[in-house]
């Protein structure tokens, strides 16, 4: 009797810390799953800090900033010069910069600069950015973090504008594969992927009422001023 009350007790135990362990696992995987994505966004941004202070460097050595990739496979500058906006957007010639290619969801980073930017030497008497960074203020109103609505030499915008795609949504990736955008009204994410001068960067949303619906991309950018002071100090400005 003693024994067969022992089994049931030993029984009773091992299922207890079966249980157990189940809920410390759905803790974990519940805690553990925000600090993941929390990680991989910080990579993502190192990434473009990587990515941005490597196109300076380029230009300190070379007088211009590089052109995008050849493709999605090919990560050295393309050899012909750029010969509109579109021309000059397209993924980081990663190869060409020594730098990763990828976010840290697999998804090739973006790279647009303004074609003038690209022929040595950078002419800055008369040359300036093309590209914005917008954002979204009170209400949803656009307003501008980089640049303004009329780009000039009195008024220059950004050399030079990176962009990853974030977690969902929209992207390619490192094998060329085009990611489905598995949102709707997501018109921000949207103009991104598609964009050539005007970039948006607003805080990460999941609620899709918010105005330009859910986001998680991130963008950086190179400001002409920043890069002159370089190239400058390197002797590489006529």
């Amino acid at each position: 009797m003693r024994a067969a009350e022992r089994e049931r007790g030993q029984v009773l135990l091992l299922l207890v810390a079966i249980l157990g362990l189940g809920a410390a696992s759905l803790f974990l995987g519940t805690v553990g799953k925000p600090r993941l994505e929390a990680a991989r966004e910080q990579r993502t941004l190192q990434a473009l800090r990587d990515a941005r202070e490597a196109l300076v460097g380029f230009a300190t050595t070379h007088g211009r900033l590089p052109r995008p990739a050849i493709s999605v496979t090919n990560g050295f500058e393309r050899t012909t010069p750029c010969a509109s906006e579109a021309a000059c957007t397209g993924f980081l010639p990663w190869a060409t910069l020594g730098v990763r290619r990828t976010d840290a969801w697999g998804k090739l980073i973006r790279y647009s600069v303004t074609p003038v930017f690209t022929e040595s030497p950078v002419q800055r008497t008369s040359a300036f950015g093309t590209k914005t960074v917008l954002t979204r203020g009170g209400g949803g109103a656009i307003a501008y973090i980089a640049g303004n609505p009329n780009c000039s030499l009195a008024s220059p915008c950004m050399a030079a504008v990176l962009h990853s795609a974030g977690r969902d949504n929209f992207g390619v990736s490192d094998t060329g594969a085009i990611l489905a955008n598995g949102a709707a009204g997501n018109v921000d994410e949207a103009a991104n992927i598609a964009a050539v001068q005007n970039f948006m960067r607003r805080p990460a949303t999941d609620d899709p009422r918010m105005p330009g619906g859910v986001f998680d991309d991130f963008v950086d950018y190179i400001d002409p001023q920043v890069l002159y002071v370089q190239m400058t100090r390197a002797n590489v400005l006529p």
